[in-house]
């Protein structure tokens, strides 16, 4: 079992704990939004492009819309089984996906009050720190200063370089990750100028 699958299956078992109308840190998007989008990412070749490229996006939106009417049993057991062998996505799943089920997993759990950072082993921690270093040059590749990433253990991770100024972001390799990838509802430190610090903790980080 690779940490991409458990944690697929970990985000349906949260979805189905809190129901398809629970929010999600999407936007306005519920579990059973959350859900669709899933399986319209996984199952939809034809539709699975416009969730990057903007053009498409109508199109994408109409389809996922769509599947969202499906019967909120039948999404969780699509989210579950996961991409098809005739999808290009079943032969890299433990690659491409970990990334995805690992951080709306959180989307689904940050969503409530009361949510605490899971406990994972190290092992994982580190699989997320190579996650976080890859991410973090996207997510914060419009910083205007320097971002360098640490870990508890103390390894540094340069994400972005500009100039001599920086903020240095401290956590947990999954905080990171989360935070790279664009969310708040995160556990980490930010040391560096007041202003620099605001300036990237306010940063849009999307993709």
């Amino acid at each position: 079992m690779t940490f991409a699958r458990d944690e697929r299956l970990a985000l349906v078992d949260s979805m189905a704990e809190f129901g398809p109308d629970a929010p999600t840190l999407c936007g306005d998007w519920t579990n059973r939004d959350l859900a669709a989008h899933l399986v319209v990412r996984e199952r939809r070749l034809d539709a699975a492009p416009g969730i990057l490229v903007s053009r498409l996006a109508g199109y994408t939106e109409r389809v996922q819309n769509e599947t969202a009417t499906r019967s909120w049993s039948r999404l969780l057991d699509e989210v579950r089984t996961g991409p098809p062998r005739w999808s290009p996505m079943y032969w890299v799943d433990a690659q491409v996906n970990l990334g995805e089920m690992f951080v709306h997993h959180e989307d689904v759990r940050r969503a409530h009050e009361g949510w605490e950072p899971r406990i994972l082993p190290t092992a994982r921690q580190d699989a997320l720190w190579g996650l976080a270093r890859k991410v973090g040059k996207l997510g914060y590749r419009r910083a205007p200063v320097t971002v360098v990433l640490e870990r508890p253990s103390g390894e540094q991770a340069t994400v972005r370089n500009a100039g001599p100024r920086q903020v240095v972001l401290r956590g947990e390799p999954a905080e990171l990750a989360l935070h790279a990838f664009g969310r708040d509802a995160v556990r980490i430190e930010a040391a560096g100028d007041a202003e620099d610090v605001a300036a990237i903790m306010s940063l849009d980080r999307g993709f």
